[in-house]
């Protein structure tokens, strides 16, 4: 098959066995590659009902059809498990050379099942598969485990790695990819509940094969000029996904800080014309940068390594700072200072710990703190009201590690730490089906508000990627757009949500979504399988992924009941700002609900029809009992 790895990877770490099984021509078409494999190979090897951290839970890893192909920004690779953190489909996704290299090894996917008795490794170079030991490596965090790997292995091979919050089975434990990380819903826990610290893997022949290899390399030249003379792409080259922090915080309203008690951080009643605010990336990125480090095949880069070289939040290089972790290791704990946030982000990465989970469980902690609900004993002495960078910065390592008695109330996330504290703690825990909220206040973005309850993996702003949409007012195929409405959102959501979909298939950047849409990938497509798909069939691609990835939930025991909002953003209005007074009212959460499923063509209670399942050829589900 064109544009396809021969087989996918079958890894038992409990017999140690590892087998190959071919790809399925049937299955290209339909799913594409990416995350549309990635859902199947869960959907075939996992009960939705499982314990995440049991053994008979799976980790599918799967490169998107467009990594390694050299067209720019096609670079992500999937992560699909059962999440510890929400219960419901996982998925984490990152742009890494894991990927490249799997599709050098003439890979499609890995699938990893079992738990081994003692820590191992999964080892691939040039088509050879072995586990081995990884007793040496247990116990590192994840800068130190890679530098050994790289010094034991060979700077070529590629790694993905588990810290302390991985090994310690943290609800938030990421997976680090060389300074990228596979973050969201306990993809880390996962692996470290199976004793598997690393992969390791180099590929020396690339044995893909294109469709139309001149066709392609055209491709490449005409989409790399657009993306090189867009101005977004100035922006993001110059000050990362961040460069449009200060804009959310003083013309919508919208930058969630103090744990969700504003909308917008403090500092900004306080700054003179002309003054910044010390976590805006054009105040900090050139007393930081040190240099860009792109994703695979990218060239636009919003990423950089930022450093700080000296005093006392002295860091090592680390990937950042992403607009959501300034929000969630700065503006929600009310911290305004680059250096803190920075070194905040080296621990996260450092401990393998989702950077967007960990700080706002820690703005909760200083939330409960400050009303009382968690005393100095409670927090091993420490004084964590909001602001506080010194003994906001002790508390990663604690939860990574389960150390001590707030290590161990925090270690998994708000949802969990709200229910073992108790005292009405819950109204104030900023999460979805248990995972932390992003940096947009959709109290503000009701839109935004509705595709953050609905998302299968919880609360997760590039499932429907609609900020852009509700923020801007105008987006592709959307006009006029009202953040404060709640009309029409659910085909809207319905709508993002399948051609996002679509781009974790193929491996695209969503940051180049305004570049692509959906009209540059047929031909991309054709160049690389064969496959001759229009758009619409591009969009049912899409939606019959999203519709499995709900099948799985909805075996899982979740209800409509369970696409709901945090208690702080129905019931307590924001305060200041541009978005004064606005919230998402119950009446209007239930109302877009609606709208939604009937643009998804589900049931009123959220549950995919079996004539849905059957337009999306999705047949064998129907046999297998799921849909109404």
């Amino acid at each position: 098959m064109k544009g396809y790895g021969s087989h996918f990877l079958y890894v038992n770490l409990t017999s140690g066995k590892i087998t190959k099984r071919r790809v399925k021509k049937a299955h290209t078409r339909k799913y594409l590659g990416g995350l549309g494999f990635a859902t199947k190979l869960l959907m075939d090897n996992v009960n939705p009902r499982v314990n995440p951290l049991k053994s008979n839970n799976a980790i599918c890893i799967v490169p998107g059809l467009l990594v390694d192909t050299a067209i720019s920004t096609g670079s992500k690779t999937t992560f699909t498990f059962k999440s510890p953190a929400t219960g419901t489909f996982g998925r984490a996704v990152v742009g890494a050379t894991l990927g490249v290299q799997m599709r050098r090894n003439n890979l499609e996917g890995i699938v990893i099942k079992g738990k081994a008795k003692n820590p191992i490794m999964l080892v691939i170079e040039d088509g050879k598969f072995q586990l081995r030991s990884a007793k040496k490596y247990w116990g590192k965090d994840t800068f130190e485990t890679e530098k050994m790997l790289k010094d034991d292995f060979g700077k070529a091979f590629a790694t993905a790695v588990i810290g302390p919050g991985g090994e310690n089975l943290s609800y938030m434990a990421s997976v680090e990819c060389e300074g990228r990380q596979a973050a969201r819903g306990g993809v880390g826990a996962v692996f470290g509940s199976k004793k598997l610290k690393a992969i390791v893997i180099k590929g020396t022949g690339k044995k893909i094969i294109y469709h139309k290899e001149e066709k392609l390399k055209d491709l490449i030249k005409y989409w790399g000029k657009i993306i090189k003379d867009h101005p977004a792409t100035k922006a993001d080259m110059s000050y990362g996904s961040g460069e449009f922090y200060s804009w959310m915080n003083t013309s919508p309203g919208t930058f969630p800080a103090k744990n969700w008690q504003l909308s917008y951080v403090e500092t900004f009643d306080k700054l003179k014309k002309g003054e910044l605010s010390s976590i805006d990336p054009y105040s900090w990125v050139s007393k930081y940068m040190v240099k860009y480090h792109p994703c695979p095949n990218c060239s636009k880069p919003c990423g950089r390594l930022v450093q700080v070289k000296s005093g006392k939040y002295k860091s090592d290089p680390v990937d950042g700072v992403e607009y959501e972790l300034i929000y969630s290791l700065a503006g929600v704990q009310n911290i305004d200072d680059a250096k803190v946030m920075i070194k905040a982000n080296e621990i996260c990465d450092k401990m393998g710990l989702d950077g967007i989970s960990a700080g706002v469980t820690v703005a909760w902690a200083m939330e409960a703190y400050e009303k009382g609900l968690l005393s100095k004993k409670d927090t091993e002495g420490l004084d964590l009201r909001f602001g506080n960078a010194d003994a906001a910065l002790q508390v990663y390592e604690k939860m990574a590690k389960r150390k001590g008695k707030l290590g161990k109330l925090l270690a998994d996330g708000t949802k969990v730490a709200s229910k073992k504290l108790g005292k009405g703690s819950y109204k104030f825990a900023i999460h979805i089906k248990g995972l932390e909220l992003p940096a947009y206040d959709v109290r503000g973005i009701k839109g935004m508000a509705l595709a953050l309850a609905v998302s299968v993996r919880g609360a997760c702003h590039l499932t429907g990627g609609v900020y852009g949409i509700e923020l801007g007012g105008n987006w592709w195929q959307f006009h006029n757009v009202d953040r404060f409405a709640t009309t029409n959102k659910g085909f809207e959501v319905k709508t993002s949500e399948d051609l996002m979909t679509l781009y974790d298939a193929l491996g695209m950047c969503k940051f180049s979504r305004h570049m692509y849409f959906l009209e540059g990938f047929p031909d991309m497509i054709y160049a690389i399988t064969g496959f001759k798909v229009s758009y619409g069939e591009l969009m049912a691609v899409g939606e019959r992924i999203y519709n499995l990835q709900k099948l799985f939930n909805i075996k899982a025991g979740l209800k409509r009941k369970d696409d709901t909002l945090p208690y702080r953003v129905m019931h307590d209005p924001i305060t200041k700002g541009a978005s004064k007074g606005s919230y998402v009212k119950e009446e209007e959460l239930q109302y877009m609900l609606n709208e939604y499923y009937q643009a998804r063509g589900w049931s009123p209670e959220g549950i995919p029809t079996q004539l849905k399942l059957f337009t999306l050829d999705l047949n064998d589900y129907i046999e297998k009992g799921y849909g109404v």
